[in-house]
């Protein structure tokens, strides 16, 4: 599964010492202080429970998702301001697919409770016609040159 992208690691972001993470990588902070200029830390991880989330209410997404992850995250064509603080929606389109995938990505800042890292909340597939409507209708804080 994600283990060939990321290594698989047992600390905690919620001070759960059961809960499994994995390190998905750094952010590259040219693209991603668009989210937040306030992060504590550079370090991008993924719960199993985020995982399990993913599998279950976007299976459609998830074999792509886990498999281009690394790559969405060090190239996205777009980020998107989420409703959210602290949180981007970052978009790379699969030309492959002929779709985008779409992560949710909450910047840890220090607001948030010591221990927790910037995190991949979910992932799901959007069409190219969804990807325009979020163009035209949402604030875009990054585009890639």
């Amino acid at each position: 599964m994600i283990n060939n992208k990321g290594q698989a690691g047992d600390r905690s972001i919620d001070n759960d010492e059961s809960a499994v993470i994995h390190s998905l990588g750094t952010l590259d902070w040219s693209i991603y202080g668009c989210i937040s200029d306030k992060h504590v830390c550079d370090e991008v991880i993924i719960t199993d429970e985020q995982l399990s989330h993913i599998r279950e209410k976007h299976p459609e997404a998830f074999d792509d998702a886990i498999h281009y992850v690394k790559d969405v995250l060090s190239e996205p064509d777009y980020i998107i301001r989420d409703k959210r603080p602290n949180t981007g929606l970052v978009i790379k389109r699969i030309t492959c697919e002929k779709e985008s995938i779409l992560l949710t990505l909450k910047i840890c800042t220090a607001e948030d409770k010591e221990g927790y890292k910037n995190s991949l909340i979910t992932s799901w597939k959007i069409t190219e016609k969804r990807l325009d409507n979020y163009l035209r209708n949402k604030e875009v804080i990054y585009k890639r040159e």
